[in-house]
């Protein structure tokens, strides 16, 4: 067990360390001036100074240093929280997610809440109802709310419900009422995908001899998927919950810029039209942070559910 945990968290270290490399070495693979796009950011342009003004505000900005010696105060920087400061806000990295990931955090937390019941209510009632029709229906649900833009459904849902019938605020911060249209918009297509894995692993658990067994000995229908399939069912969709981790910040971003939140994902994308490289650098690593985190919990939760899955096999299967 704690070779296993030991190994998960080597990884972990990997991904994070892979993730600011890859964000820091894509600035100079661009195919303009990285010194341009960072004094850019900064509200200074490089056509405008004399060489003796660009060499002061490369210095001022340690830009004057070698790749590896920027790239090596970065990444050790990065090791103790600090990921430098914004160029174009001025502010301690730090501090800008600081102020804002509480309201992103929020709204995700309640969002991935709802999706797992809809989508876990979806698959399980797709799988109990025998009315052909209505159980087509249900099995389509989930392709329908997949293949609709996250930012096409806050706009139909600020339409109806803050324009049509005026129940909810269509924009902003504040109590519970400013939460619910962002929530539904993040949450229902994470819930499709859930639905779609559930469904299809609700569907061949059903199959199996011991499905069979339980039903031979008397068990109604609730019953049986509830208590019997509705575990092994589980496995695949646990590992769909730590890959929708991943895309939280890109439905942050929707979700935020429709609805006027300041958040992690309205951050982002303030930080990336600005090309303010510090602080995509820092909400990149803190993004790969909470994939490689769930992950890791999910890893140590599939032997709860399913006895025969043994840490130490899947060691040694690595």
């Amino acid at each position: 067990m704690i070779g296993y945990v030991a190994g998960r968290i080597a990884q972990a270290v990997v991904v994070l360390w892979a993730a600011f490399t890859v964000t820091f070495v894509v600035l100079y693979l661009l195919p303009s001036d990285p010194v341009a796009i960072q004094l850019g950011a900064a509200g200074i342009e490089t056509d405008s100074l004399t060489p003796q003004q660009l060499a002061a505000a490369k210095a001022q900005y340690g830009l004057d240093r070698p790749v590896l010696d920027q790239y090596w105060t970065s990444l050790t920087g990065a090791l103790h929280g600090d990921f430098g400061t914004s160029i174009a806000k001025h502010v301690p990295v730090a501090r800008l997610i600081g102020d804002r990931i509480g309201g992103t955090l929020t709204l995700s937390a309640l969002a991935g809440l709802l999706a797992v019941v809809l989508g876990t209510g979806l698959a399980y009632l797709a799988a109990y109802v025998r009315v052909r029709p209505l159980r087509l229906l249900l099995d389509r649900l989930p392709a329908l709310g997949v293949a609709v833009p996250s930012f096409l459904v806050g706009l139909a849902l600020i339409q109806y419900f803050s324009f049509e019938v005026g129940w909810l605020p269509s924009a902003g911060a504040g109590g519970w009422r400013f939460l619910v249209l962002p929530v539904i918009t993040m949450a229902l297509p994470a819930a499709a995908q859930l639905a779609q894995v559930l469904g299809r692993s609700f569907a061949q658990t059903l199959g199996e001899q011991y499905i069979v067994t339980a039903r031979a000995k008397g068990l109604s229908r609730g019953q049986v998927q509830l208590r019997h399939a509705f575990r092994n069912a589980a496995l695949p969709a646990l590992t769909i919950v730590g890959l929708l981790v991943g895309i939280t910040v890109t439905s942050a971003i929707v979700v935020e810029t429709v609805f006027n939140r300041n958040g992690i994902g309205r951050l982002a994308q303030e930080s990336v039209l600005a090309k303010d490289v510090p602080v995509v650098q820092g909400i990149v690593v803190l993004a790969a942070a909470g994939f490689v985190l769930v992950n890791l919990v999910i890893d140590l939760l599939y032997p709860l559910l399913d006895p025969r899955i043994t840490h130490t096999a899947s060691a040694k299967g690595d």
